[in-house]
């Protein structure tokens, strides 16, 4: 199969690098607006990576790149995510991306009907969560004869915090404000609902070195799950995992307008309170640490006939010998799988389709198994 990876930033790099390591990928297409880092990022890989220069605004261009390839990986800003669809339609050419914003992901979805009749994949949405994390779900939920509950918590840190907030920016400030501002989509009582994010703080444990951790509500993680398991579910909720005390300290930088878009004078310039944050943010936080992702899915309802509990676990840490980040891998690998998935014919689903809705999990769970990405089963 032949792959086209749109921007060479950290997830795109990280694709390309596990597609250049996967059996039945002939080439890969990396492109970039960034010629020289596309160049630089196709010669630290050095296997079957073409890299070319690509303005994403140029459409015409878009589509007749993926004209090239049999699919294509959107790892570019989310905003870009509904003109790569319909470049991919135009093209007729699988499609897969990392979504992250559900206004978005409902506008692709309103074009199933032109991606069924030109036979092909959308897949918004993937990635670890929104993405690896809801097939989980998911696909452990189908292995009940009723689901009462679904809880999913997920989260990236540094295994070395430091204060104030103990954390790192693992992806964009932008991402992570957006996270924390706009409202997380919830089944609670039974009934879906829209909760403000950065409340509803629990306590949770991992095992060791981790220990006590907190999570809350953030935006953006069950991706379609609670419209799936809309009037057939009791609870549904994702929380974000961080070190104890984050919340509280970031909320209040909230509460204080720091994410606010009201233009304030910088100098000579004038910028937003939510600007200069997001600079402050990426000046001060680290980024290039050490990392760990820990995720947590549990699954609680009828199986064979009795009431259980169903959790899948996973410990991951930064890659020391490739020098990648958990983030990266856990968020561009579970894509890399999916996009060679429906290039190979494993998925068959056709329309906008993401993935939780059609990822078969078991196969997802062995192939992140052969790249040391493990996710362990318990049951009680």
């Amino acid at each position: 199969m032949k792959v086209l990876v749109i921007g060479a930033g950290m997830m795109g790099s990280a694709m390309a690098y596990d597609l250049a390591h996967s059996s039945g990928v002939e080439t890969i297409t990396l492109a970039d607006i960034n010629e020289e880092r596309a160049y630089s990022i196709a010669s630290a890989i050095g296997r079957n990576i073409v890299p070319r220069k690509l303005d994403t605004n140029d459409f015409n261009e878009v589509v007749r790149l993926m004209k090239t390839v049999n699919v294509a990986i959107g790892a570019t800003t989310y905003t870009q995510n509904l003109s790569l669809t319909k470049a991919a339609i135009e093209a007729g050419i699988h499609f897969c991306d990392l979504g992250g914003n559900m206004d978005v992901v409902d506008s692709q979805i309103e074009l199933h009907a032109r991606a069924r009749a030109a036979n092909i994949c959308i897949l918004p949405n993937c990635g670890l969560a929104p993405g690896m994390a809801c097939v989980v779900a998911a696909g452990s939920a189908k292995k009940f004869s009723s689901v009462d509950e679904i809880h999913i918590r997920v989260g990236g840190l540094p295994q070395h915090p430091q204060p104030p907030l103990h954390y790192q920016l693992v992806f964009s400030a932008e991402g992570l404000i957006n996270e924390y501002l706009e409202p997380a989509e919830v089944i609670h009582n039974s009934t879906l609902k829209h909760v403000d994010s950065m409340i509803d703080v629990e306590e949770l444990e991992f095992p060791p070195p981790f220990g006590k951790l907190e999570a809350f509500n953030t935006s953006g993680g069950v991706s379609m799950l609670t419209r799936i398991f809309k009037g057939t579910i009791k609870e549904l909720d994702y929380k974000t995992i961080r070190y104890k005390g984050h919340c509280e300290k970031f909320k209040t930088l909230l509460d204080l307008g720091f994410a606010s878009t009201e233009p304030i004078m910088v100098g000579n310039s004038v910028r937003t309170t939510r600007e200069v944050f997001e600079e402050l943010l990426r000046r001060k936080l680290p980024t290039n640490g050490p990392d760990v992702v820990l995720m947590r899915v549990t699954v609680i309802g009828t199986l064979q006939g009795t009431r259980k509990t169903l959790a899948y676990e996973m410990i991951d840490y930064y890659d020391e010998k490739g020098k990648m980040t958990s983030m990266m891998r856990t968020t561009a690998f579970p894509t890399s799988i999916i996009a060679q998935m429906v290039a190979n014919g494993t998925i068959t689903a056709r329309g906008v389709v993401p993935p939780e809705q059609c990822v078969p999990l078991d196969p997802l769970i062995e192939e992140l198994k052969k790249r040391s990405i493990i996710i362990k089963e318990k049951i009680w």
